[in-house]
């Protein structure tokens, strides 16, 4: 009788977030869109009983209306002096005039908007594949939701080495904005691209992306998410690698009511290298939560994934993060790092390591701490004349540094740095 009652309630909160939804209509996506409505329908939204959202609570996300969040306009600009193509979104809505041309050497810029209008267009296989193949063995309803109502997102094809990095930039400038946005990233063989994505999209934002990398293809992902304190935001992040493919990815989270970043990583092909990462610092009133999984399916692949958190004032952390190694992906190396720093003794970090393996010749491990800023190197700082708050911020620094460490080009990698730095000093002593 409680499973019957917990279906149902799934069943109703999805048809009443449906019914406030104006879902798109025709265009070639038209058939991915229905057939993820129908997986949908079948799974309902989440609840608190469900294995993955047993330490988030995602009622917030299931509700028919955002929660009003004051939108963050005086947030300092960050990548500023990257020579980039930059692509704005305000409140979900594409902003022609605050952003660069859609034109970069060696890759291909559409809106999802345009081009579900033409009779043909390359994004059609791709769109909604990779998040229904990611519905199994878990299954993942805001995903699912985000194919069948995102009616705005960029597809971009990569077809050889772009000159300079594909910039994503969002604006928030409604404290009710609700914003769906799904991206389609598709890179050819021996491709490159550097996407960086910046902001904060909407009051509540469901964000997807699909990353497909063909052989010997190479995408860097760098996304500094927006600290405004009030948001909710939802990010799903689909890729698979084929032989010899390289993906790196890393997220920087600042603040946020509630932030969940899910990343389904599929290698399909010998040799390729994935590196998944993130460093998040939260105070007070948040929670935010890393959930990966990653299936190897081909031999001699690389995967990483290095999480580390911040937390003080009650501040909560998640990590769910799984390994599984399907028979015959031989010489698999993978590796898993979860770690928490606890600036206080009121916050909380929560943490679910899995590793699941069918091969015989792999080298995988996984590890997960939590813990204060130790005594000991606190004091020999202060001992060297060195104030204790700057003392903590220093160690703290050097206890993200493994997760920014993932980030290749150093000069991206001292802007993200120097964001930490600025989000430290802001709140040092409260």
């Amino acid at each position: 009788m409680a499973q019957l009652h917990a279906k149902q309630a799934k069943q109703d909160a999805l048809a009443a977030r449906l019914a406030g939804l104006d879902l798109p209509k025709g265009g070639w996506s038209a058939q991915a869109r229905g057939a993820a409505l129908a997986r949908l329908s079948d799974m309902g939204l989440p609840g608190k009983r469900d294995e993955y959202w047993r330490y988030t609570d995602p009622a917030a996300l299931n509700a028919v209306a955002p929660q009003p969040s004051d939108a963050l306009r005086a947030e300092t600009p960050i990548f500023t002096g990257k020579d980039k193509v930059r692509i704005v979104f305000v409140d979900g809505v594409f902003d022609a005039a605050a952003s660069d041309p859609l034109d970069l050497a060696q890759v291909e810029i559409t809106l999802l908007s345009q081009a579900d209008a033409q009779d043909v267009h390359w994004a059609k296989p791709l769109y909604g594949t990779l998040e229904a193949v990611g519905q199994t063995p878990v299954p993942r309803p805001f995903a699912a939701l985000n194919t069948a109502a995102a009616q705005e997102g960029l597809l971009i094809r990569v077809t050889g080495k772009a000159p300079r990095p594909l910039h994503i930039s969002y604006r928030q400038t409604s404290n009710t904005s609700d914003v769906m946005l799904h991206h389609c990233v598709k890179v050819e063989d021996g491709a490159a691209l550097t996407l960086l994505e910046t902001g904060i999209a909407g009051a509540r934002s469901n964000v997807v992306m699909e990353v497909q990398i063909a052989a010997n293809g190479t995408l860097h992902h760098i996304r500094p998410q927006g600290r405004a304190h009030g948001k909710h935001l939802l990010t799903h992040i689909f890729a698979r690698l084929a032989q010899n493919a390289l993906f790196k990815s890393f997220t920087l989270s600042m603040n946020g009511r509630l932030t969940r970043n899910e990343a389904v990583i599929e290698f399909t092909g010998h040799d390729a290298t994935a590196h998944i990462a993130g460093s998040a610092v939260g105070d007070g009133n948040f929670h935010h939560d890393d959930t990966v999984f990653v299936t190897h399916d081909a031999e001699r692949c690389e995967s990483r994934q290095v999480f580390k958190k911040v937390l003080k004032n009650g501040a909560v952390g998640v990590f769910q993060g799984k390994i599984l190694v399907k028979q015959g992906a031989q010489k698999t190396d993978g590796y898993q790092i979860s770690q928490a720093l606890m600036l206080d003794d009121d916050s909380q970090f929560l943490a679910k390591p899995e590793l699941e393996i069918y091969a015989d010749d792999v080298i995988c491990s996984h590890g997960s701490t939590s813990g204060a800023i130790d005594e000991n190197a606190l004091f020999y700082l202060q001992s060297r004349g060195v104030p204790k708050r700057a003392a903590q911020s220093l160690l703290v620094l050097a206890f993200l540094a493994e997760a920014i460490a993932e980030i290749d080009d150093e000069a991206l990698a001292e802007d993200v740095r120097a964001r930490m730095e600025d989000w430290l000093a802001r709140h040092e002593g409260k």
